[in-house]
């Protein structure tokens, strides 16, 4: 029973770990007990520290065409007006993208590179010899390759709205900051969640944005609340969660579990790699699936 315990251990704040353990050792402190680190100089030899300027990205990868989210209010698959809206994936030359970015064009609308497909060997494979297909230490901690890297662009008023994820992420920031607001599987309790028929921003010919709904579509379990802002009066329970806050900046990677709870802000500009491990379906998930479900029992009784 005290080792069962021990996975829900946290601190008060989120550890930080100059340079890297053994994968035994990485695998026993921390994916085994389910507790987010930091590590610093973890990726130290990768060219991409160095390399990877606006200007640098503009000359290998600004003539293609990528995919970016675009939204009016920096909030990407997140829940709006009962809804949850999904971005416009608009297709347009990186170096276009730059140029908002760069603000030598102005738009009123929130532009992020943050396609979660493996868009770095999908849509950027002229990069990945700047940095690694997987992280070497990880795969042999968890004894497979990553499903998915992911590359991250954006302005600072994008912002990834509170959600959970099935992958052990290892979280590289490049150049810039990344805010991360977490919340321990356990607080799942706590946090509400709804379920929301799905939409998609649409730009009109006068360029506002229309929320079009897939009225035939499966609806999305998201939660509504926003971590920022909390409306403690339609959610009272959040007032017992713990939240915990950190920042990572350039040259450091977040270690964030599987079924972490995350609310993620950056600084304008901010350059990030995650990689995407699928999770055991072991003792752990076994436990917050029942969580989960006598969560939503006694929501329904």
């Amino acid at each position: 029973m005290k080792d069962f315990a021990m996975l829900l251990a946290l601190t008060e704040a989120v550890p930080c770990l100059d340079g890297l353990q053994s994968p035994l050792e990485f695998y026993r402190e921390w994916v085994c007990p389910n507790r987010p680190c930091i590590i610093q100089n973890a990726f130290n030899h990768w060219p991409a520290l160095k390399k990877w300027t606006l200007a640098y990205l503009r000359e290998i990868v600004g003539s293609k065409v990528v995919s970016v989210a675009v939204t009016p209010n920096g909030y990407a698959d997140a829940v709006y007006q009962n809804l949850f809206v999904m971005p416009e994936e608009r297709q347009m030359p990186f170096s276009a993208f730059l140029d908002i970015v760069e603000k030598k064009v102005t738009s009123p609308s929130v532009f992020y590179v943050q396609k979660q497909c493996s868009n770095l060997t999908e849509e950027f494979p002229e990069l990945i010899g700047d940095v690694e297909p997987d992280i070497q230490w990880m795969s042999e901690t968890l004894g497979k390759n990553p499903d998915a890297v992911n590359f991250w662009l954006g302005e600072s008023t994008a912002v990834t709205s509170l959600h959970k994820d099935h992958y052990e992420n290892l979280y590289c920031v490049i150049s810039g900051e990344k805010h991360f607001l977490l919340h321990p599987p356990s607080d799942r309790p706590f946090i509400p969640y709804g379920l929301y028929s799905p939409a998609t921003y649409q730009i009109s010919e006068d360029g506002s944005f229309q929320v079009v709904e897939e009225p035939a579509a499966e609806k999305v379990p998201w939660i509504p609340l926003d971590p920022l802002n909390p409306d403690l009066e339609r959610y009272p329970e959040y007032a017992q969660t713990k939240p915990l806050r950190c920042t990572v900046r350039a040259g450091e990677m977040l270690y964030l579990p599987s079924l972490w709870f995350h609310h993620v802000q950056q600084s304008h500009g901010c350059i990030a790699l995650n990689y995407w491990y699928d999770m055991e379906y072991d003792l752990k998930y076994s436990y917050y699936q029942l969580l989960d479900s006598l969560t939503k029992a006694v929501t329904l009784a």
